[in-house]
């Protein structure tokens, strides 16, 4: 049986370099540590004088010389501060779509171009799954600008080392939390609890601050570390650098120790300071977690005095572990130099968890192009060898074929070579017949393209929109009378194509020109274009305006009025251009008498299928309603072509009651027509000019007071 193989976790610091090797036993569930390396820089990398590109590639050949990686799986780390995390909380999603919501997620954290960064995402929390959805999920987002990941891959790729993981800090913490403190792993089961731990790993310059249950993960960077204990002894006590880092790191051996704390004091206050802010932000975001204890990691935690500070301040226990709970192997364990570096080696262990397999975590920065090449190379020798073996199989099937075609079959031959000449005609007649077939369909197809071309655009609907939204209408809550709604029926909407529009205005009458605004009487229309038609009928009648509000100058001062505007905007609607399209010339062509039409009192206008009752003032009959038609106007008659009139029902009951149920509403039917010249949207012009027209409104009674052709005698009981 193979060895089960080991990891290797790596993390170059600004103090040095510290590495862990683990092997992970199945049978016996263990981790155990087999090997470590610590290897301390002759320099903080963050001082003035070091130069980061000499000491971390001498600490590098140091360890490789040391330390065999042949076989193993490695794993680095980068910093927390360099990298962007963020926690989303997402509703109830289908499992099969959670990665392209979280790329849509990421392209609204992350303030990179995706291609510009490396970025990988895992989804926390002991969220279930039913029917396909994930529920209560939360996905924590991981990412690294791409060139600064390649900068911490630099080190090992010079020296040829793979890499299978590059994970963020704070994340191979949790493992190390959730492993070895919580004994939560990969495989383990049930509701995360309210029970978190607090970790705070002190590093030179800056302390990553964890808050977990070991399903959930909450990350912040406090900007204080070591160095600022140090630069406030270079400031407070006159020393250098390297002198006051020997007396923090030994300030209980000082010939005044407590001069040594009262220097450090301020730095203290401003690290508790930023942790309680840190932690009362958590609480207030998270109300139901209980602090169960602050666990210190990093050498900078082992300053004489701060996990005291630190437990009187924050009122929770503060622990420096002394030992890995899971971790095995007594030779390492046991060194004097691991046990004195413990607690820099949570983020070595934390990484060897992972490559592992052992911790929750499987998020990696590792660059994806690195892991396609990796995979496409370990892949080659299997595609090589089936390559090769098709390779024997065909020249085997190739060497049986010649042997067997060396003796001649010439009836054999003859008959497939008429088989195959017969299908040979057989095709070219079928492609005969294929290719005629294809002649008529484009023939047809072109004839069919000069039918239609040119006949139907999107123009039309758009003169459909502004028609539509040029009849008048309730704005806020319809009136319940009938005769009180603004509305108007059209019945019919149709067009006529003409070689000339000017043709159509020439035969217009007078009164049917002097309702035409005088800007366009002036001209006329000219050109190929329409004559639309609009046929219908309305019953409004206002008692407050007896003018404007009945009858033909209703329709005058709305429909009519709109069709002159240059353009219309409906609330809700977009704004919908009139003339500026090319309609013009609009006006009334005829109109048919008023008509008192009973119907039931059903709250409706009446329709074609409404039941007349009752009619009256149905002067002119069937082809003769009044209004502007192929007639002429005066006093002998407004034309012919009318709408017709509905045969009477008597109004009253026995007795002259008035009959139950039944309502009077005024009819007006009406015919519109203008010239409608199509002007595409890039020849209109940008500025609309305002129009206000005035409309001379013509009194009802001049219109009514004129005979009729005919005259119906009325209604009796």
């Amino acid at each position: 049986m193979a060895e089960p193989k080991a990891a290797w976790g790596i993390d170059i610091g600004q103090a040095g370099l510290k590495a862990l090797k683990v092997r992970y036993i199945e049978s016996a569930n263990q981790v155990v540590a087999e090997a470590f390396d610590y290897i301390p820089f002759p320099k903080i990398l963050s001082q003035p004088d070091a130069i980061p590109e000499e000491i971390v590639p001498e600490a590098m050949q140091t360890f490789l010389s040391r330390n065999d990686l042949t076989g193993d799986h490695v794993g680095i780390s980068v910093p927390g501060q360099s990298a962007l995390a963020r926690f989303i909380q997402l509703p109830p999603v289908e499992a099969g779509k959670l990665h392209e919501i979280v790329k849509y997620e990421a392209r609204q954290q992350i303030p990179f171009a995706l291609e510009d960064v490396i970025w990988d995402y895992q989804p926390l929390g002991a969220g279930a799954e039913e029917g396909g959805f994930l529920l209560d999920a939360e996905v924590g987002l991981f990412a690294m600008k791409r060139d600064q990941v390649y900068q911490h891959m630099r080190p090992f790729t010079n020296n040829k080392v793979e890499l299978d993981l590059i994970q963020i800090a704070p994340l191979a913490l949790y493992n190390f939390v959730s492993v070895d403190e919580m004994g939560i792993r990969s495989d383990t089961e049930g509701d995360a609890g309210e029970e978190h731990y607090i970790v705070l790993d002190m590093g030179c310059d800056n302390t990553t601050l964890m808050v977990t249950n070991g399903y959930n993960v909450w990350i912040r960077n406090v900007p204080i570390g070591g160095n600022h204990f140090t630069r406030a002894l270079t400031k407070e006590m006159k020393l250098s650098f390297a002198k006051a880092e020997h007396l923090k790191c030994n300030a209980t051996k000082s010939p005044d120790p407590r001069a040594v704390f009262q220097a450090l004091r301020p730095v203290f206050n401003d690290y508790v300071s930023e942790i309680q802010r840190s932690i009362g932000y958590f609480s207030s975001v998270n109300r139901t977690a209980k602090i169960e204890k602050v666990i210190g990691l990093g050498n900078g935690f082992k300053l004489a005095g701060l996990q005291k500070f630190l437990q009187q301040n924050l009122q929770y226990e503060v622990e420096r572990p002394e030992t890995f709970n899971a971790l095995a192997g007594d030779a390492v364990l046991n060194s004097p130099m691991f046990a004195e570096n413990i607690l820099s080696f949570a983020v070595p262990y934390g990484l060897c968890l992972q490559s592992l397999g052992v911790s929750r975590i499987q998020t990696t920065l590792l660059p994806p192009e690195i892991t396609q090449a990796r995979m496409i190379r370990k892949k080659k020798p299997w595609a090589v060898a089936t390559a090769a073996t098709m390779l024997l199989g065909f020249s085997l099937a190739t060497v049986g074929n010649a042997v067997s075609y060396q003796t001649v079959h010439t009836d054999d031959f003859a008959e497939a070579e008429k088989k195959a000449n017969d299908f040979n005609s057989k095709v070219n007649s079928l492609k005969s017949s294929y290719d005629s077939e294809v002649g008529r369909y484009t023939a047809t197809g072109e004839r069919l393209t000069g039918l239609i071309d040119g006949r139907r655009d999107v123009q039309w609907l758009e003169l459909y929109d502004a028609v539509i939204d040029c009849l008048p209408r309730d704005e806020g809550e319809e009136p319940e009378e009938i005769e009180l709604r603004n509305q108007i029926s059209l019945i019919e909407f149709s067009t006529d194509r003409v070689a000339d529009v000017a043709t159509w205005y020439a035969g217009l009458t007078g009164p049917q020109k002097s309702m035409i605004p005088a800007d366009q009487r002036e001209t006329g229309p000219s050109g190929e274009g329409y004559i639309v038609t609009l046929k219908g009928m309305h019953w409004h009648h206002d008692e407050n305006d007896p003018v404007r509000g009945r009858s033909v100058n209703y329709i005058r001062h709305t429909l009519l009025k709109n069709l002159h505007l240059p353009t219309i905007q409906r609330p809700g609607f977009p704004e919908r251009d009139v003339t500026r399209m090319g309609i013009s010339h609009a006006t009334i062509m005829d109109f048919s008498p008023t008509k008192k039409i009973i119907i039931e009192d059903t709250g409706a206008p009446p329709t074609e299928n409404s039941r007349v009752l009752a009619g009256g003032n149905n002067r002119g009959g069937a082809g003769a309603s009044r209004g502007y038609g192929s007639g002429s106007y005066g006093p002998s008659g407004y034309g012919g072509g009318g709408y017709g009139t509905t045969s009477p029902m008597p109004t009253t009951g026995p007795g002259g009651t008035t009959r139950e149920g039944v309502k009077e509403l005024e009819q007006t039917n009406f015919e519109i027509q203008f010239a409608w010249v199509p002007i595409p949207p890039e020849e209109r012009t940008a500025e609309v000019v305002e129009v206000d027209e005035v409309i001379e409104d013509i009194p009802l009674e001049e219109l009514e007071s004129a005979p009729a052709a005919t005259e119906e005698p009325a209604p009796t009981e």
